[in-house]
């Protein structure tokens, strides 16, 4: 008798826990928002979400302290080793991006030597700008705090990412340059700011199965789009439901639901060219789970 209940106690799928940490913003809230609330059936996956922001994501994610987590495709060589990237939940811009802002008009060329306000060290936003103009002195600030960073005169332009780049005129401030229009000038490629990743550590079926419920998270919010818009509303610090809307629709879409194969260019492109260009460094290959 004791011998049957054992086998039955072992046929019981293993409850696994899972530590998954994201951004406090309104395209992060959209897109988690049927793992949130438990609108999915995850089986024996359960999900412990962890807001945080994304520089400081980049850098718990140096010491592996979450089992999911979304980083900045700049982070990512730094990471490789011990997360690989989930087949969705990426953020691109399609002909727009982080934008430069400053209170005067310099000209794109006159940020030569000029002290940047930059949210994060290891954000895709500092890559960029580095691609564009390596000579400039960077002021690191957290992100919501760019945009006042520049307005008090403490640098003379800054790099702006979420909701700030629709809301900086209300600061006062002008748009220099989009950094996701240069790239795509560049490259005619979209571009890749982040993903979410997974640790290598986890056993495959763990991984695949939680690949398989984000790619289920994300749709489920596009064909709920009012419900999850809703809920987003919450992590929107302030913003509008029509601009919130707007700017959940520019980094929650077919992109975020599936790289494809130019979108995994994209990516390809932004970690070669940061090597080639000495900002990162080693050369690695986006390394994708397959489900």
């Amino acid at each position: 008798m004791p011998s049957s209940v054992q086998k039955t106690d072992e046929a019981k799928p293993r409850k696994v826990t899972l530590k998954l940490a994201h951004s406090p913003d309104s395209d992060d809230a959209f897109m988690f928002y049927a793992l949130a609330t438990r609108k999915l059936r995850s089986n024996n996956l359960e999900f412990k979400h962890v807001l945080e922001d994304i520089e400081s994501l980049n850098q718990k994610a140096l010491q592996q302290t979450y089992d999911i987590t979304a980083a900045s495709f700049h982070a990512y060589p730094y990471l490789a080793e011990h997360y690989i990237l989930l087949p969705s939940g990426a953020s691109f811009g399609e002909r727009y991006g982080p934008i430069v802002v400053a209170r005067s008009a310099p000209g794109a060329k006159g940020l030569h030597g000029k002290r940047i306000a930059i949210p994060g060290k290891m954000t895709t936003a500092y890559l960029v700008m580095q691609l564009y103009e390596r000579e400039f002195e960077p002021v690191y600030v957290p992100f919501d705090k760019v945009l006042e960073t520049v307005a008090r005169g403490e640098a003379e332009a800054g790099v702006v990412i979420h909701e700030g780049q629709l809301t900086f005129a209300q600061a006062g401030l002008k748009k220099i340059l989009d950094l996701g229009e240069w790239w795509h000038q560049e490259t005619k490629l979209p571009l890749p700011l982040g993903g979410n990743l997974i640790l290598r550590s986890l056993d495959r079926r763990t991984v695949r199965a939680a690949a398989k419920l984000l790619t289920e998270s994300i749709q489920y919010a596009l064909d709920n789009r009012e419900e999850a818009l809703n809920y987003a509303l919450q992590f929107g610090r302030g913003l509008d439901t029509s601009t919130a809307d707007r700017f959940v629709a520019m980094y929650v879409n077919e992109w975020t639901l599936d790289y494809g194969d130019r979108g995994r260019q994209a990516v390809q492109t932004l970690l070669d060219r940061g090597f080639e260009k000495g900002i990162l460094p080693q050369q690695v290959k986006a390394e994708f789970v397959e489900v």
